[in-house]
């Protein structure tokens, strides 16, 4: 009885396990959206039949091939036509023009321009008839729709700016004159006028107000005769060096450089006052102010940035009280010094503070019985014995301030030539596309860096040789 009843447990657990593994497959099998895996054959709105294209694209069919600089045109050696006009458009609207919903939409280049929706497993490659006859081509072609795809995915890479490749989606492409294209639920409509003059793609999604999840993003671009697609390509070389540095604005690095000059200069004041303060208080008072000044070194940048923005503010006491005075601090120069100081401000006070605690208390005290003042012992005694450290610390803090971003971006705003930071220009030159100024300005922070450490660990050297001399 007890085998039977362990071989009835093992059948159990077996038919179970099966049945689990049936339903996981169900859960799991993707849906037939148009975002999924698409059908080798699709509807048009004729009532015709589109059957996928057979052809690969071969990443070195032609090694000929000429892009121009800004990525709007390209010409294949051995290709008859031209693309001109090109356009990659990641995202685009859903808004209703007046009170019509005209689906998910996407501007085309011009009446007679192709237009290529990417989609998850579809890419739907509209070329218009006219422009077709006019040129000669036969979009059902091989050769033809090798070219095109070859050609198009070098325009696709090369204004990507990192975004989603189709090549790298493994779709099917469809190839059409058609102006309407039924696959699943979604409805592709190309070459729709909704304004006058303007043409685009249209994506609607049957039973909903969203046609968006039927593209990923749609490329769009006029075929020209390729002897009449013109391709500015870009220099290289020196020529390309030259170009560069000859179109590059500077006025990030004054910008930083001015800011930054003005703010350690604030730092450093600051800093010495508030270390000596803190160690002529008693301990609760010590306390606190070590608090306060040193709790900016551990806020995020931006909440210090909205709390100067709460501070200053037009509508904070203390932002009317300076408007009152004609002093606009929001969003101007003096607000990007501000936040330099708040942010190196901590670096330059924990240093030094450090360095005064560690000084020998009984050669202070040894001074005041000598009847020396403070202010003497200070400036003869204290700064002489720590002044390695303050130099350390004012380095550090010119870095510090030298490589903000959040709070300055926060509280002063990107204003080219006012406010605009280093750390500032490179992010919005690489959120422009501008990918070279973008590490042009991230190897000029990184050589900046360089000799801050550089200049440290010298002096440090220096400093620690002439004392060990003393000690001889």
């Amino acid at each position: 009885m007890t085998r039977t009843r362990q071989i009835l447990l093992a059948f159990g657990a077996t038919f179970l396990a099966l049945v689990m593994a049936w339903l996981a497959t169900l859960v799991c099998v993707p849906s037939s959206a148009a975002g999924d895996d698409a059908s080798s054959v699709i509807a048009t709105s004729s009532g015709k039949t589109l059957s996928a294209s057979t052809v690969a694209i071969d990443a070195n069919a032609d090694a000929s091939i000429r892009v121009s600089e800004e990525a709007d045109a390209a010409v294949l050696g051995t290709a008859s036509f031209g693309i001109d006009d090109f356009v990659r458009q990641n995202k685009g609207t859903n808004r209703s023009t007046d009170g019509t919903y005209y689906g998910y939409q996407y501007t085309m280049a011009s009446q007679d321009a192709f237009a290529a929706v990417h989609a998850q497993g579809v890419s739907l490659i509209y070329i218009p008839e006219s422009k077709a006859s006019d040129l000669g081509i036969d979009i059902d072609d091989e050769g033809f729709q090798r070219k095109f795809l070859f050609t198009l995915a070098t325009l696709d890479n090369a204004s990507s700016r990192g975004g989603t490749l189709f090549t790298d989606l493994d779709n099917k492409f469809y190839f059409t004159s058609e102006p309407e294209l039924v696959i699943d639920d979604y409805t592709y409509r190309f070459g729709v006028e909704i304004s006058s003059g303007m043409y685009y793609v249209t994506v609607t999604q049957a039973g909903s107000e969203d046609g968006s999840g039927g593209a990923i993003y749609m490329e769009t671009g006029v075929l020209q005769p390729a002897d009449q697609t013109v391709v500015v390509e870009a220099p290289t070389g020196f020529a390309a060096l030259q170009k560069f540095f000859g179109n590059l604005d500077w006025n990030p690095l004054w910008v930083s450089l001015r800011t930054t000059g003005v703010a350690i200069l604030v730092i450093f004041l600051l800093g010495l006052l508030a270390a000596w303060l803190t160690l002529r208080v008693s301990d609760k008072v010590k306390g606190v102010l070590d608090t306060v000044f040193t709790i900016p070194m551990v806020l995020p940048p931006t909440v210090c940035g909205f709390l100067l923005l709460l501070l200053f503010g037009s509508s904070t006491p203390t932002g009317k009280w300076f408007i009152s005075l004609g002093i606009d601090i929001v969003f101007t120069w003096p607000a990007a010094v501000i936040a330099c100081i708040v942010v190196g401000f901590p670096m330059m006070y924990r240093t030094v503070r450090g360095a005064f605690e560690n000084l020998d208390s009984s050669m202070l005290d040894a001074a005041r019985t000598l009847g020396w003042s403070e202010s003497r012992i200070f400036a003869r005694l204290m700064l002489p014995l720590a002044w390695p450290s303050i130099a350390a610390g004012t380095v550090l803090a010119f870095a510090r301030a030298m490589g903000e971003f959040g709070c300055t971006l926060f509280f002063a705003g990107n204003y080219a030539g006012i406010t605009q930071t280093i750390p500032i220009a490179i992010y919005f030159d690489w959120m422009g596309g501008d990918t070279d100024a973008a590490i042009f300005w991230v190897i000029v922070v990184i050589l900046i860096s360089f000799l801050v450490i550089l200049f440290i660990n010298i002096y440090s050297t220096r400093t620690q040789r002439y004392k060990r001399k003393l000690g001889d």
